[in-house]
């Protein structure tokens, strides 16, 4: 059998194990004849993926009636996109009042996959939105976001989270690991990152770390907008008003401050 042979095979399996889910999600409870049926499949392929997926707990048996069901690990990794959506959901209104009240830009950033990933963004009636962020993955090392979420790692973690390798975007863009290291040291201690310049010149930003009710740093708030407009003064009220705002979004999640 050739690899790719055998990339298809693991590729349709794949498929029939979601159609599966998606079989049982629809119906609550289901068998394997009903499956295979579904499916088109011998009842023995069908019994092979439903067994497969139940050793990972994803379904599970009815002891009673001997059909399936869907089991708690959906509930497990349904839970990483709930958090994210309560996050967006919670800071919205916050969001939307500190956008007017500094006139910039706010984005809610979590850590996916080694980058910041935007979640939400509000901007301010009187400025002018020149960007959407939301969806995009951004750099972790030369934005405000990305220091305040590299806060919550260790230094192992920071690490083996941005690589050996940190890409230069600006003259002002930090490609030392071990800098990265103190900033984000900086950032944990202060409890906000300033950026400026790093990821585009002309360009400044200002976050601080939105916490879970465990303390942990699960997300990001920022202001940003062009360095001409959001001067030093600007930046310092913006700071204040994001670091009291983040407090509030942690408090909504469970988070008590001691």
């Amino acid at each position: 059998m050739s690899n790719s042979e055998v990339a298809s095979g693991g590729v349709q399996s794949v498929d029939r194990a979601v159609t599966i889910l998606e079989i049982i999600a629809r119906t609550g409870l289901a068998g394997i004849t009903e499956i295979a049926g579904e499916l088109g499949v011998h009842k023995s392929t069908a019994s092979r993926i439903v067994s497969t997926l139940e050793a990972r707990g994803l379904v599970e048996q009815d002891q009673h009636r001997g059909k399936y069901r869907l089991g708690l690990s959906i509930l497990r990794l349904a839970g990483a996109t709930t958090a994210r959506l309560d996050i967006v959901q919670e800071a919205r209104p916050i969001t939307k009042m500190l956008a007017e009240a500094t006139g910039e830009t706010i984005n809610i950033a979590v850590l996916s996959d080694g980058a910041a990933l935007y979640l939400d963004q509000a901007a301010s009636t009187a400025s002018v939105q020149s960007h959407n962020w939301v969806g995009q993955r951004i750099p972790l090392h030369a934005t405000s976001n990305g220091k305040v979420l590299l806060s919550g790692l260790s230094k192992a973690g920071v690490r083996e989270t941005v690589g050996p390798k940190l890409p230069r975007f600006t003259p002002h863009t930090v490609t030392s690991v071990p800098q990265l290291l103190t900033q984000v040291a900086e950032v944990a201690a202060s409890g906000f990152s300033l950026v400026i310049d790093e990821l585009e010149v002309g360009l400044t930003a200002v976050s601080a770390p939105v916490r879970n009710a465990h303390g942990d740093v699960i997300a990001s708030i920022s202001a940003s907008g062009p360095s001409f407009r959001f001067t030093e003064e600007k930046v310092t009220s913006a700071r204040e008003l994001l670091v009291q705002a983040a407090a509030d979004i942690s408090a909504r999640l469970g988070w008590r401050e001691h």
